[in-house]
């Protein structure tokens, strides 16, 4: 996949969207009782990319107040989604150590790699860094795909679409737009800023809610790479 191409695709259909007023508003995201929940391979960007994230969306949120603004300890790539979240999903419902076994077979076989967080993208309801990414994450996801489907062990991998990005979403849109015009503008000034670049030593495997918050979701485990 092109990358480029297809975030700015990605970007041009759905800024034009929102700027004509058919943007989507998440209904759940403030329900205390939405219970969709799932196990997600996940990495996290450090911190230095943080605190860059975080300069942008101070500035977003003076336009926007009332807006979901991704804290640091939400935002994360999702490496891969095991079982996609889903209303009544539960732990007791599998045995964690499965999981922890087959994953570590599959991420002993690979090493650190790199990503960089470069620019903006926007689907109808949210705002995305875009991620950029060496071969090595897809070559985890196909090992993981298929060593998954080999197995006997409850999955949903691909059921909702094939990931082929590394982006990170960081808004999300939870009441109308008060001042449209001046959040597309500061987009459009971070169209291209470079958030950082980050090497990835580990990933978490983690069971998490629909927007990953961290007062929802519980580590399982932690996994390490080796290093190049």
């Amino acid at each position: 996949m092109d990358l480029a191409n297809h975030y700015n695709k990605l970007y041009k259909d759905s800024i034009a969207k929102i700027a004509n007023g058919d943007y989507e508003i998440d209904p759940l995201i403030d329900s205390n009782t939405d219970q969709r929940f799932g196990i997600t391979l996940v990495i996290r960007p450090d911190a230095a990319t943080n605190h860059r994230i975080q300069h942008f969306l101070k500035e977003a949120k003076a336009i926007e107040p009332d807006q979901y603004y991704y804290q640091n300890a939400d935002i994360h790539i999702t490496l891969m989604s095991i079982i996609s979240c889903y209303d009544g999903f539960d732990l007791k419902d599998i045995h964690v150590e499965d999981y922890v076994k087959l994953t570590q077979q599959v991420l002993t076989r690979h090493k650190s790699f790199k990503i960089q967080f470069k620019g903006l993208t926007a689907s109808p309801s949210c705002i995305l860094i875009q991620g950029f990414l060496t071969d090595t994450l897809n070559e985890i996801r196909d090992d993981l795909r298929a060593t998954f489907k080999k197995s006997d062990l409850q999955q949903s991998i691909d059921k909702r679409y094939t990931i082929q990005t590394a982006h990170a979403t960081v808004i999300r849109f939870r009441s109308e737009l008060k001042n449209k015009d001046a959040l597309i503008n500061l987009i459009e000034k971070n169209r291209d800023a470079d958030f950082g670049t980050f090497e990835i030593k580990e990933i978490e495997l983690v069971y998490n809610d629909w927007y990953q918050r961290e007062r929802d979701v519980k580590k399982l485990h932690t996994f390490s790479l080796q290093l190049n």
